[in-house]
């Protein structure tokens, strides 16, 4: 008896949702904030690196919301490959949470705080706030980084779904080796 032909349109939007999300974090954390920094004024880079940084974060949210719901329906339509994939999804999201929607309206707060002192933050008294605000902000960065950079690399190979085909066959390989 063969087994229905299984969709492959939602592991496809899967992987589009992963390397888009994936993608656009790394390049614009790595790539573009760098040359950023290193083309402009810091006032001026600062200011564009956080339009930057809020439009990857709302980015994150919502891919984060549809990969992990995208992942739950696969898993119930048995891609158990799709089961572990979660947790990464999970973190990524929190750690997008945390860094856009929690750290990064303090930083912004204190950024206008100092415009607002006639200063830019880094001449300001707000400069160690912002200071340790960024570098913990960096740190969920790069947790995010190291997760979607796992969550690319164990992205199933074909649908995640096993068939009965499929585990006959393995268990005749597996006979034939044995025997």
């Amino acid at each position: 008896m063969k087994a229905a032909p299984v969709s492959l349109m939602p592991h496809r939007f899967f992987r589009l949702l992963t390397v888009v999300w994936v993608g656009s974090l790394l390049t614009i954390g790595y790539a573009v904030a760098p040359v950023l920094f290193t083309s402009l004024d810091r006032m001026t880079a600062g200011a564009v690196a956080a339009q930057l940084f809020r439009i990857e974060g709302v980015l994150g949210a919502v891919c984060g919301i549809l990969l992990l719901g995208l992942a739950n329906v696969l898993v119930r339509r048995g891609a158990n490959t799709y089961r572990q994939l979660r947790w990464l999804i999970v973190g990524m999201l929190l750690c997008v949470l945390v860094g856009y929607f929690a750290l990064q309206p303090f930083m912004n707060a204190i950024r206008i705080a100092a415009l607002q002192a006639g200063t830019d933050v880094g001449h300001s008294a707000y400069a160690t706030r912002f200071g340790i605000l960024h570098g913990v902000s960096s740190l969920f960065y790069l947790i995010e980084s190291l997760l979607g950079v796992a969550l690319v690399w164990k992205l199933p190979a074909g649908t995640g779904i096993v068939t009965a085909e499929q585990q006959g066959a393995a268990r005749d390989t597996a006979g034939k080796v044995a025997g």
